[in-house]
């Protein structure tokens, strides 16, 4: 069985190694491994990711969907040192991983958690993700399906995949699934990425 970055425990080596990274103009210090998505450096759809969207509200709830090694929630704690930033995943290096970079940062925001430690009844203000877009689309579609409805009423969701990866069709899957009362847009276009913006209508 290939060991994949959406293994719940990857088989490969637990072998961890610091990398500096800038997240949204902070240079830091991170540890990354193996069996972990973008492992030893900040991927480019994160960076397209982090270098367009605007800073998160200043407290309530923020959500990273499929945290890796944590660069979205790391970006999201320190934009909005007040907030809960709950970093989802289902690897468990990466949860791992993502708490002790937090730690380390002294970001105490973030919640590095699986899915069903989430209480039922956070709503989020904001949701930032590079999505597993190679998980398949059953099981990408059954994540969106679940987290995009939990936006607040005023919250924003921005999602950045790449465009031959079937970012286009993503888009307009969102729009037929969530239906009228949400709106997509695509909020940039950088590097052969999109960003798309699901937000609740007015």
């Amino acid at each position: 069985m290939p060991d994949h970055y959406f293994s719940a425990s990857p088989a490969s080596p637990d072998e961890r190694e610091t990398a500096r990274v800038r997240l949204r103009g902070h240079d830091v210090d991170v540890v990354t491994a193996g069996g972990v998505f973008s492992h030893g450096r900040l991927d480019l759809g994160t960076q397209v990711l982090l270098r367009t969207v605007e800073d998160p509200p200043d407290g309530g709830h923020l959500l990273d969907l499929g945290c890796g090694w944590g660069p979205v929630a790391l970006a999201m704690a320190h934009a909005a040192p007040s907030a809960t930033v709950w970093a989802l995943d289902v690897n468990e290096r990466a949860l791992d991983l993502t708490a002790r970079n937090a730690a380390s940062l002294g970001l105490t925001g973030v919640r590095a958690v699986r899915a069903e430690e989430v209480p039922e009844d956070v709503l989020f203000d904001a949701i930032w993700s590079n999505p597993p877009i190679r998980v398949g689309k059953p099981v990408l579609h059954e994540l969106l399906r679940t987290w995009l409805p939990r936006l607040a009423p005023d919250g924003e969701a921005h999602l950045v995949v790449q465009r031959n990866l079937g970012a286009d069709s993503l888009a307009r899957w969102i729009a037929e699934e969530l239906g009228e009362g949400f709106t997509v847009s695509r909020a940039a276009s950088a590097k052969g990425f999109r960003v798309l913006r699901v937000a609740r209508t007015a």
